[in-house]
């Protein structure tokens, strides 16, 4: 049996739900959230997060504590969030998109010690049911998951707040862990290329899972207004420039792209709208280029990494900048380290707000930062005004529609199906989605191979986004000399 560590209960330490009240303070009669037709202000928020965070607390619910969110986005999804934040647990997002299998891959990997999900999202057995007063419309319930494997020694040194489940940059389930400080420092940092206030309507189309901590924390820190556009896109975007006059959008090249070709929406629409940032995927200069046209407006693509932050924004309204993720924002350094004859090298950054650790296994920051340096895995190229262009993203990593696949997970997955000895995953470059995931697949000797089989089995077995749009048998995997995949 695993004993639970004795911790201080540490509200008077720094922690991120505290800085959002005390910063919208000020702004409690204000739209909060705009999910629909549903709406709360910052009162409504915070006191609702608060009662939620109570009814966590009389389950169980300890700083410290691992807690996983499972739920679709929503102005819950945000209540509950908050609720754990403020009990100084540790939040660990996980997408409903996931299978069955990969959820309880992350509960186990991150030794979760309690799952929040909301009803009907798993199953209901052992759970019990959290008293949600007021707004909500979601009924969560909360499994308590008993004791776990202890996390290491100095995960009780820090002040952690969120760990995101992630293969990292060397393709290794990892898991990112982030203190509520690094939480404050990345996002005031961002906030000096994003200028938030409390007079902007920010337009909201990405999976929370993935996309939380940078922006969703500094726009409520900001008072801000979120309105939430993921559900019934198209018509809930258009809804969001048009009716609510969103003054700032937050969205991938896929929803620009969509944008571009809406009739309903004309250069006069967009007229609220100060900023447009374009991130989680490479922007085409097509994209780009339509977008300015349609709108008149130059998007700025970002630059963002799990571990780092959102050191890198485009904010040159110079079309010829065009493809380029701007100059380093003023609190982060920039360095391209074996530039080859073109001046394209290994991206390493150094900066505020950079990741405490990796939970599983454990690795502190001393460890994973070189010098106070870190590693992206990207290549890139500078100009000579500072402006970095990506030129090549981590091997192991496809980046399909925002969403990040670690190529050896998808390989395993398939490498389990009894027909097949190898395979290897690889991105295939997309005009819309960024990257396409592929595989090459070898088929065990006198075995027969059926795709569509194959592909049955990676639906089941893996989330739908997940999944290779195309499988090629071959006779062998391309190796590089030293034996690994070449992909």
């Amino acid at each position: 049996m695993f004993i639970r560590h004795s911790v201080p209960f540490i509200y008077t330490v720094m922690n991120i739900f505290q800085t959002i009240k005390q910063e919208t303070s000020a702004f409690k009669d204000k739209t909060a959230v705009i999910d629909g037709e549903r709406s709360v202000s910052y009162e409504q928020l915070v006191s609702s997060a608060e009662l939620l965070a109570d009814s966590m607390k009389r389950a169980g619910v300890s700083p410290y504590d691992r807690v996983a969110l499972l739920c679709k986005d929503s102005i819950e999804y945000i209540q509950a969030s908050l609720a754990v934040l403020s009990l100084s647990a540790v939040m660990v997002p996980v997408a409903i998109e996931h299978t069955k299998d990969e959820i309880r891959g992350i509960l186990k990997h991150i030794a979760v010690n309690y799952l929040v999900f909301e009803h009907g999202s798993y199953a209901d057995s052992g759970s019990d049911s959290l008293d949600c007063p007021g707004f909500s419309q979601m009924g969560f319930r909360i499994l308590n998951r008993g004791e776990q494997d202890p996390p290491d020694g100095e995960y009780y040194n820090m002040n952690p707040a969120f760990i995101r489940f992630s293969s990292g940059t060397t393709g290794a389930s990892k898991g990112v862990v982030l203190s509520h400080e690094a939480i404050l420092e990345r996002t005031s940092a961002a906030d000096k290329g994003l200028h938030i206030t409390h007079e902007d309507t920010v337009l909201w189309v990405l999976s929370m899972s993935f996309h939380f901590v940078v922006t969703i924390l500094l726009f409520l820190r900001r008072a801000a207004t979120i309105v939430l556009c993921s559900s019934h896109f198209p018509e809930s975007l258009i809804d969001g420039i048009s009716r609510h006059k969103g003054t700032f959008i937050y969205a991938s090249p896929f929803h620009y792209n969509a944008l571009t070709h809406m009739e309903s929406l004309s250069s006069e629409s967009f007229k609220n709208v100060r900023l447009a940032v374009s991130t989680a995927m490479k922007l085409p200069e097509y994209v780009a280029r339509g977008f300015h046209e349609k709108s008149g407006i130059e998007l700025s693509e970002a630059y963002g990494i799990i571990e780092v932050g959102l050191p890198f924004i485009n904010l040159s309204s110079d079309e010829r900048k065009r493809g380029s993720v701007g100059r380093a924002l003023p609190d982060y350094d920039l360095k391209i380290v074996d530039p080859d004859r073109d001046g394209a090298g290994s991206i390493h950054i150094k900066g505020k707000g950079v990741l405490d650790a990796y939970y599983s296994p454990w690795q502190n920051r001393q460890s994973i930062l070189k010098d106070g340096w870190f590693d992206t895995g990207d290549l890139g190229r500078l100009d000579n005004e500072g402006y970095l262009t990506i030129v090549g993203r981590g091997k192991d990593v496809i980046n399909f529609a925002g969403m990040k696949i670690f190529a050896q997970e998808v390989e395993e997955v398939i490498n389990l199906f009894p027909e097949v000895r190898e395979s290897c995953v690889y991105g295939e470059e997309h005009a819309i989605y960024g990257q396409l995931p592929m595989a090459m697949v070898v088929v065990n000797e006198g075995a027969g191979l059926s795709v569509d089989e194959l592909r049955k089995y990676c639906y089941r077995m893996l989330a739908q986004y997940k999944v290779p749009k195309g499988f090629e048998v071959v006779d062998s995997i391309p190796r590089t000399a030293s034996g690994k995949i070449r992909r």
